[in-house]
């Protein structure tokens, strides 16, 4: 298990770390190095584009916090990465410690305002061997995804309030007159949330740290002709 001082700091708001030149410019391609040493989701590639990149992950199952309002992002995921910690600790009703995984993903419903409380739930992917029956736990709920497409934009540093809606409006302007955009665009009647921010790395990795936007859409597979 990962110690809570040092994956609290995968919150922090600190702005450093770079990656390589091509990634940095396109904003895509980069494989999160943390899925090399602990369980992450299991997506294939359906197209890499100009800013963006286009995935479908499996079926997964993730625990996820209640909605949490709050102005900030980074004080949010805060919030609700200390209770999944707990979680993942052994305070569940099965008195289990679950393995750490990645990404750390906060579902972002924004306010209407700039000085409004907008909606924050965050979850964690639930290790494949946990799946079937997920320790349940007060304030937390499962959240069974279907196989499930993302566009995605990736970005290097720490997430920041201020850079989340950046390389958010970077990712769907770069989806613009794409058949994605308009099945993000169809897609969300049927959920609040406008994105999703994805944290893979650990808080000592300042050089080629990836973190991601990502926004999910439905689409049956027979329509996918690339």
């Amino acid at each position: 298990m990962l110690k809570l001082s040092f994956l609290l700091t995968l919150l922090s708001s600190a702005s450093f770390g770079s990656w390589h030149d091509e990634a940095k410019s396109s904003g895509v391609g980069i494989y999160p190095p943390a899925c090399t040493s602990i369980e992450c989701p299991v997506f294939d590639v359906l197209q890499l584009g100009n800013g963006y990149e286009i995935r479908r992950y499996n079926s997964s199952v993730w625990m996820s916090t209640s909605s949490i309002q709050d102005i900030s992002l980074v004080d949010a995921t805060r919030t609700g990465f200390l209770r999944l910690f707990d979680y993942i600790q052994g305070k569940n009703s099965y008195e289990e410690k679950i393995e750490m995984t990645a990404p750390v993903i906060t579902e972002v419903s924004p306010s209407d305002g700039p000085f409004c409380e907008s909606s924050f739930t965050v979850s964690f992917y639930v290790p494949k061997e946990n799946q079937a029956n997920p320790p349940p736990a007060k304030g937390l709920h499962v959240q069974r995804w279907k196989p499930t497409y993302v566009a995605v934009r990736q970005f290097s540093g720490f997430v920041t309030d201020s850079n989340v809606g950046e390389e958010a409006a970077a990712l769907q302007a770069s989806l613009a007159d794409t058949i994605w955009a308009a099945a993000i665009e169809k897609s969300r009647p049927d959920s609040t949330t406008v994105y999703t921010v994805a944290q893979y790395n650990s808080p000592f990795e300042f050089d080629n740290r990836v973190n991601e936007i990502w926004m999910q859409f439905y689409m049956e597979d027979e329509l996918l002709v690339m």
